[in-house]
């Protein structure tokens, strides 16, 4: 009976070898360039999906590399400069990689890149301190109306991107001139949160993934959002519409990778990508965040960049931040 035993216990470790094997990652590595600091909306997309994709087996390694400055222009100039190096990184971005190639920030675009895939959206926010007179859109529409200058807009990006567009569009919904947004910059979204928490600025334009669990402990108050209902992950918020006030808007969040990437080395992350978005660790990371699933791979993301390109730049001639 031994003499029998012993290849069938090797037949079975053998089988549970290939088994294993067959469950190994979809991905060895991905190094993820964020073009801003930590705590903003680029660092939490990364970091988020990194995660996720290792605690679900589906990549053995994950790295994250911050390098922020020129608007997101100075990662992306990395990216292109060093491609030959990056074949297994994937650069986080959003709506300003539109806005600011529009505006001039930098002279690249998105077509100077290999869209990957949009992964998620993040509806916009109105966010005050926890312990700001203010407790309504409303109020702040009301001093607005009052002086324009006593409401200062902190926002994790320059002047005329898409902190200050969504704020500048906010206040165009409700019959005021947009123009007299009075809009402070900051380079990332830690440091505007910073700006809003220390009372530098009343009023904080930002991602609703950037501040769902801070408004849950109550150090910050969102006032209202751009979404065009309220949302499952924040029944509490109420929407600009709900004010008779038309600003609906949604910032996407996706990966892009070097020039020159290999249409198989595209596909391999996609597929990685797909996979988590059926993981329950997804869910919980998403939820957390009030990030909208809005999965596009490489093609389909190419379009949606041409049309956003489009009305985004429409958007911006109207408010008078392009000729």
């Amino acid at each position: 009976m031994l003499k029998h035993f012993k290849p069938t216990l090797a037949a079975s470790l053998l089988a549970a070898t290939f088994s294993f094997s067959a469950l190994a990652a979809d991905l060895e590595k991905i190094h993820f360039l964020i073009p801003g600091g930590a705590g903003g909306g680029w660092d939490m997309t990364a970091r988020g999906t990194g995660d996720v994709l290792m605690k679900t087996h589906l990549i053995d390694n994950v790295s994250y590399q911050n390098l922020s400055g020129g608007g997101g222009g100075k990662a992306i100039a990395h990216l292109i400069e060093t491609a030959d190096r990056q074949e297994d990184t994937l650069m986080v971005n959003s709506t300003p990689i539109v806005v600011r190639s529009l505006s001039g920030v930098f002279p690249q675009s998105f077509r100077d890149l290999t869209p990957v895939a949009a992964t998620v959206s993040d509806y916009g926010a109105f966010v005050v301190a926890g312990d700001s007179k203010y407790n309504s859109w409303e109020e702040v529409v009301a001093d607005f109306k009052d002086n324009p200058r006593k409401v200062k807009i902190a926002g994790g990006s320059a002047r005329g991107s898409m902190d200050h567009l969504v704020a500048a569009a906010a206040f165009k919904g409700q019959g005021l001139d947009p123009k007299e947004v009075r809009y402070i910059a900051y380079d990332a979204g830690g440091k505007a949160m910073a700006a809003l928490l220390s009372g530098e600025t009343q009023v904080l334009s930002t991602g609703l993934g950037e501040v769902l669990e801070m408004s849950k402990s109550g150090q910050v108050k969102i006032l209202a959002i751009t979404a065009p209902k309220r949302l499952d992950v924040a029944p509490n918020i109420p929407t600009l519409s709900e004010y008779n006030n038309p600003t609906v808007f949604a910032n996407w969040r996706g990966f892009f990778a070097a020039p020159g990437v290999s249409q198989e080395k595209i596909d391999e992350w996609n597929v990685a990508l797909k996979k988590m978005y059926d993981t329950d660790e997804w869910k919980v990371v998403r939820d957390r965040n009030g990030w909208i699933d809005s999965y596009k791979a490489d093609k389909e993301f190419f379009a949606f960049l041409e049309d956003q390109e489009k009305q985004m730049g429409d958007l911006m001639r109207e408010l008078g931040f392009l000729k």
